[in-house]
C-alpha cells in the first residue's frame, strides 16, 4: 500500500468515526432526555424491556452508550440486575442498524446529503433544526468516509500477503480475537462492522472468514461498558458480566452454525451482489436469534452473573461497631438509653450543619459571600451522609429490645432527620439559584433584597427554637414554632404580592421574577418542616 492511498484509508476511516459521532451526539440531543424516563417505565415487562433497549440503541447508535447507561441506572439502585438484561438484549439489536444503514450502498449521493445537513447547521436558527442537520450531515459524512476507506484498499486485492493473512481468518479463534481486540480498541461495534463492510466491498476478505471477524466484534464492544463499572458497586459490575454472557454464548453458537452447517452460503446467497448487506444481515441475525434463545433465561444470566462474581465478605461498617458498642451494656434498658442519647447527638449535629448552611445560602442570595458556595455543597454531602448514617443506627437500635416509649422516640427522631434533610436540600436550592443569578448576570432590586433579608430572619429565629429544645420545653418550643410558621405563610402571600406589583410596574424582569417565585416556595417549605420538627420532638417522652 502506497503512502497516498494509507492517507485515504486513514481520512476515510476518520470521515467515518466522525460521521458516526456526529449522528450520535445529535441523535441523544434530540432525544436524550427522555431515555431514563423511558428505561424506567419499560424494563419491567421483558418484551417491553428488549423493545426499549433496540429502539434507544437505535437511535443513539451506540449500543456501548445503552449499556454504559444501563450501568450507572444499575449502580445508583434504579434498575435491579433482573432488569438489566432485557436492555442489554435490546441493545445487541438495536446496534445493527448501522450496518444495515451502509448496507442501502447510498455513496453515490452521500455527498448530497451532507450538503443538506450542513445547510441545516449553517442556516437554520432553531436549534432542533439544527439538531436534525447534523444527523444528516453525520449520515452523509459516514458514507463518504465508508467509500474512501473501500477506495484506498482496493489495490490490496493483488497483494499476495494480505490475502494469505485475510484468508487465515477461517481459523474461527484468531478471527475472533482480531475482531474483539479491534473493537475493543476504537470501543465502537457499529464502526468496526462499517470497517469490515468496506473491506468485504472491497473484495480482501471473503465472507466465511469475516463472519468470526463479526461474532468477535460483539464480544469486543462489551469493553466500554467494562470500563464504565469500574468503582461501581457490585450489582453494577455484573451487568458487564452478562453483557459479556450474551455475546460470549452468542459467539459459541453462531461458530457452531457456521462450522456444521452452509449458513455463510446461504446469507451469501441471499444478497449475492451486495457483501456490506451480508454483514449487515448476519450481524442483525445473531443478535435477534440469541436474544430470542436467551430471553427465557434471562434471569439466569442474572445468577450467573451473581455466582461469577458474588458479594464480598461482609465489612463492618461504622454503624455495626457502633450498635455492638451499645449491645454490649449488661443491661437492655441501659443500652437503650445509650443508643437513644447518641441519636439525639447525632441529629443536633445535622441540625446544626442545616442551619449553617441555611445561614450561607440567604447570604449568597444577599450578594455578600460568593465563597460560600464550595462550603454549602461540602456540607450538604455531610448533611445526606448524616442522614443515612443515623437512619441506619436507628434501624440497628430498634431491633434491641425497647419499651414503647423508647420505640416512640427512635421513629419520631427518625422523622426529625428526614424534615432537616429536606431543610438541607432547600438550602441548596437557594445557593443553586444565586449561582444561576451570577452566571446570568441578573440582580435583585432594593425592596426584594429586603424581603430576603426579613426571610433570613425568619427562618434562623425559628431554627433556633429547635436547637434549644429541651425535654423541659418542647410544648413551648412548638408553640413558638407554629407562630414562626405561620409568619412565613403571611410573608409568602405579601411577598408574592409584591413581585407581582414590581412585575407591573417594570422593577424586576421575567427571569428574575421567576427565580423569585421559586425562592419563595423554597422559604414556605422550609417553614412546614420546621413545624414538623418541632411537632415530632413534642411527641417524644424521654
Amino acid at each position: 500500500m502506497t503512502i497516498e492511498l494509507l492517507l485515504m484509508l486513514l481520512g476515510g476511516l476518520a470521515l467515518f468515526l466522525y460521521g458516526m459521532q456526529m449522528m450520535s451526539s445529535n441523535l441523544e440531543a434530540v432525544a436524550g432526555n427522555r431515555m431514563k424516563d423511558i428505561l424506567e417505565k419499560l424494563t419491567s415487562n421483558r418484551f417491553l424491556g428488549v423493545f426499549a433497549g433496540a429502539v434507544i440503541t437505535a437511535v443513539i447508535q451506540s449500543s456501548s452508550a445503552t449499556t454504559v447507561m444501563v450501568v450507572g441506572f444499575v449502580n445508583s439502585g434504579l434498575m435491579s440486575l433482573n432488569q438489566a438484561v432485557w436492555i442489554i438484549m435490546g441493545a445487541n439489536i438495536g446496534t445493527t442498524i448501522t450496518g444495515q444503514l451502509i448496507a442501502l450502498d447510498i455513496s453515490v449521493i452521500a455527498p448530497f446529503i451532507a450538503f443538506i445537513g450542513v445547510m441545516l447547521i449553517t442556516f437554520i436558527k432553531n436549534k432542533k433544526a439544527k439538531y436534525v442537520g447534523g444527523i444528516i450531515a453525520g449520515l452523509g459524512i459516514l458514507f463518504i468516509g465508508m467509500g474512501m476507506m473501500s477506495d484506498s484498499m482496493m489495490p490490496l486485492r493483488d497483494s499476495e500477503v494480505f490475502i494469505n493473512f485475510m484468508t487465515n481468518f477461517k481459523n474461527p479463534l484468531l478471527g475472533i480475537l482480531v475482531g474483539a481486540l479491534f473493537t475493543a480498541i476504537i470501543q465502537s461495534s457499529s464502526a468496526s462492522v462499517g470497517i469490515l463492510q468496506a473491506l468485504m466491498m472491497s473484495g480482501l476478505i471473503r465472507l466465511d472468514g469475516a463472519v468470526y471477524i463479526l461474532f468477535g466484534q460483539n464480544i469486543g464492544t462489551c469493553i466500554t461498558a467494562v470500563l464504565a463499572s469500574i468503582g461501581t458497586n457490585r450489582n453494577a459490575k455484573r451487568t458487564t458480566i452478562i453483557h459479556l454472557l450474551f455475546n460470549i454464548i452468542g459467539t459459541c453458537i453462531f461458530v457452531t452454525i457456521c462450522m456444521l452447517t452452509p449458513f455463510t452460503s446461504f446469507m451469501q446467497n441471499l444478497t449475492p451482489g451486495n457483501p456490506a448487506a451480508q454483514i449487515a444481515n448476519i450481524h442483525t441475525i445473531f443478535n435477534i436469534i440469541t436474544t430470542l434463545l436467551l430471553l427465557p433465561f434471562g434471569t439466569l444470566l442474572a445468577k450467573a452473573a451473581t455466582l461469577i462474581l458474588p458479594d464480598k465478605a461482609h465489612e463492618k461498617t461504622d454503624e455495626d461497631r457502633w450498635f455492638e458498642e451499645i449491645a454490649s451494656s449488661n443491661h437492655v434498658l441501659g443500652s437503650s438509653i445509650m443508643a437513644i442519647n447518641s441519636l439525639k447527638e447525632d441529629t443536633r449535629d445535622m441540625l446544626q450543619l442545616a442551619m449553617e448552611n441555611l445561614e450561607q445560602s440567604f447570604d449568597v442570595m444577599l450578594g455578600k459571600k460568593d465563597i460560600f458556595l464550595p462550603e454549602i455543597e461540602e456540607r450538604e454531602e455531610q448533611i445526606d451522609l448524616y442522614n443515612a448514617r443515623i437512619s441506619r443506627k436507628i434501624s440497628k437500635a430498634l431491633s434491641l429490645e425497647h419499651s414503647a416509649e423508647s420505640t416512640n422516640t427512635l421513629n419520631h427522631l427518625f422523622l426529625i432527620i428526614g424534615n432537616i434533610e429536606r431543610v438541607g436540600d432547600h438550602a441548596m436550592n437557594l445557593a443553586g439559584y444565586a449561582s444561576v443569578m451570577k452566571a446570568k448576570g441578573l440582580h435583585f432590586s432594593a425592596d426584594a433584597l429586603a424581603e430576603i433579608a426579613e426571610m433570613k430572619k425568619i427562618c434562623m429565629s425559628s431554627l433556633h427554637e429547635l436547637f434549644d429544645t429541651t425535654p423541659q420545653n418542647r410544648l413551648q418550643v412548638l408553640g413558638e414554632t407554629t407562630v414562626w410558621e405561620q409568619q412565613i405563610d403571611d410573608t409568602t402571600t405579601l411577598y408574592r404580592n409584591n413581585q407581582i406589583s414590581r412585575i407591573k410596574t417594570g422593577s424586576c424582569d421575567i427571569e428574575t421574577s421567576i427565580l423569585y417565585s421559586e425562592m419563595l416556595t423554597d422559604y414556605e417549605r422550609i417553614g412546614d418542616h420546621v413545624l414538623n420538627i418541632a411537632q415530632a420532638y413534642a411527641e417524644i417522652n424521654n
